[in-house]
């Protein structure tokens, strides 16, 4: 049947003059109702890449092959005594010596892909312009990966098995753990590591993977943790005992996963960021058994390049909590004077051995409350200075709150300054994990031949970030994303870490 305009007119006309129950009869809820979508889709997902765009990427002019090359002068000594120039009147002086270094960092290739099929595409039109923002979302994730990678990535570090965690059954009258003898294992985790759970127990780690690409071929990518230690027991008595473990820090560490339980069916229960743990509450079920770990998957060696924290791990300046001493983690230490103990011997051991301090202080949200709440104390507040409106008339207000934003560094200075102190911004990183504080020198100071030396690390490309449009053999669009470089860090000594510490 045909329904013309007018028809519809007519219509319209006798439903105005009918009964109210004959104007209502069709409702929202038939769906008869123009659908407001509002266009394009809204990304509401964090791409912060903080590493990725404060280091300079750099282009090799000619010739890549497989791995980038430099050499450092890593010393100069001077002939005699190193620091004595004098020389008898007609005399000539010694020949002074050079300490030299090759160093070299391969080439490694990451990325991401993604695809669209020819039935979403036609989908979306009048939408979004799927091609486009489909290529947009994939260069995201893919510098979010290079964030994480320029941050923890793992090339050679390898963190072995931990020690025997020693554990012992402290006093607690409020503790819940059933009695029971308790075996304890523990698993160190790099940031990689801690990053891929998170520190959820509840999720666990996955020690490996095996990827299938878009070409249906296999890889492996390592996790990100050590072999499982041997375990230790302990007895504990229900209301009167808790169960506590520590274990030696392990170099390269960030992070540690407890496995806890009867003597061979120990599950994870607890993940720390620092060397140490306590149990007084029933054990959780259902968790990671420690025999899913059977080996040392901490690095990803051919695969990877090693991220700044690796770098600082194996050549740059640590100070793990408690300072100069082993056992558990500590809390960063207020010196009572507006400053942090822990930061103060950081700046001056890279003062007294390098002659340099740091140029940015990365650190978790965690320790960047901390440092707050540990500098702006009672015992500083006579210390602090706030500024107020010379304008006249101008009513006085106070906010609330309030966040450490630079750390002052009285030994570094350029000029006729030197020594005369620099301000050091702190900076939250959201894949930093607690516990970790990170300190890099961007540059080195003019006391350097920084002419040869403008960045203390780069990213080099052999090719940066290039889109491969597949050949179709579905009806699907596939995309990849790919970038092939390689962190470079001339002077490891211009990192810094303080490790292992404790929340409070």
């Amino acid at each position: 049947m045909n329904i013309t305009a007018e028809t519809i007119a007519l219509m319209k006309e006798a439903l105005k003059s009918s009964s109210a129950d004959l104007a209502k009869a069709v409702t929202t809820a038939q769906g008869l109702t123009y659908y407001d979508l509002q266009a394009p889709a809204k990304n509401l997902y964090p791409t912060i890449t903080k590493l990725r765009n404060m280091t300079p990427r750099v282009g090799r002019p000619a010739g890549y092959g497989t791995a980038c090359n430099w050499k450092v002068v890593q010393a100069i000594s001077g002939s005699g005594y190193d620091s004595m120039g004098w020389i008898p009147e007609g005399q000539r002086s010694g020949a002074m010596s050079y300490t030299t270094q090759n160093t070299s960092a391969a080439y490694v290739t990451l990325g991401e892909e993604d695809y669209l099929t020819f039935e979403a595409e036609a989908a979306g039109e009048g939408f979004e312009d799927l091609n486009a923002t489909v290529s947009m979302r994939l260069l995201q994730k893919t510098m979010r990966k290079e964030e994480t990678g320029l941050l923890a990535g793992n090339s050679t570090l390898a963190l072995g098995t931990p020690s025997t965690p020693v554990l012992s059954a402290p006093a607690n009258t409020n503790s819940t753990l059933p009695s029971g003898t308790y075996s304890v294992i523990v698993v160190a985790l790099t940031a990689e590591g801690w990053l891929n759970c998170k520190g959820s127990a509840a999720a666990g780690f996955t020690p490996q993977k095996t990827i299938t690409g878009q070409d249906g071929q296999t890889y492996t990518l390592n996790g990100g943790n050590s072999n499982r230690s041997a375990n230790a027991t302990q007895a504990v008595t229900l209301g009167s005992t808790m169960l506590a473990a520590t274990v030696a820090a392990v170099a390269g560490a960030v992070a540690y996963a407890w496995f806890v339980g009867t003597a061979g069916s120990e599950t994870l229960q607890a993940i720390t960021t620092i060397n140490s743990v306590t149990f007084s509450a029933p054990l959780a079920t259902g968790r990671q058994a420690a025999s899913t770990v059977t080996s040392d998957c901490s690095n990803n060696a051919a695969l990877a390049f090693n991220g700044f924290l690796v770098n600082a791990f194996q050549g740059g300046n640590i100070i793990t909590q408690p300072t100069g001493t082993a056992g558990t983690g500590t809390p960063l230490t207020s010196s009572g004077r507006g400053s942090i103990v822990e930061i103060d011997n950081l700046l001056k051991t890279m003062w007294d051995a390098y002659r340099i301090g740091p140029t940015v202080f990365f650190v978790s949200s965690q320790e960047q409350q901390n440092i707050t709440n540990k500098v702006l104390s009672n015992a500083s507040g006579p210390l602090l200075r706030y500024d107020v409106s010379a304008t006249p008339g101008q009513p006085y207000a106070i906010s609330a709150g309030g966040q450490i934003r630079y750390y002052y560094n009285p030994y570094t200075g350029g000029g006729m300054e030197a020594g005369g102190g620099d301000m050091i911004p702190v900076v939250a990183h959201p894949d930093l994990p607690p516990g970790t504080l990170f300190a890099h020198c961007a540059k080195l100071p003019e006391w350097y031949q920084s002419n040869e030396v403008p960045n203390t690390a780069e990213v080099i490309t052999r090719r940066d970030y290039y889109r491969i449009d597949w050949p179709l053999r579905t009806r699907r669009r596939e995309y990849g994303i790919y970038a092939e470089e390689v962190l470079a860090v001339y002077a490891p000594f211009a990192l810094g870490l303080i490790t292992n510490i404790a929340n409070g």
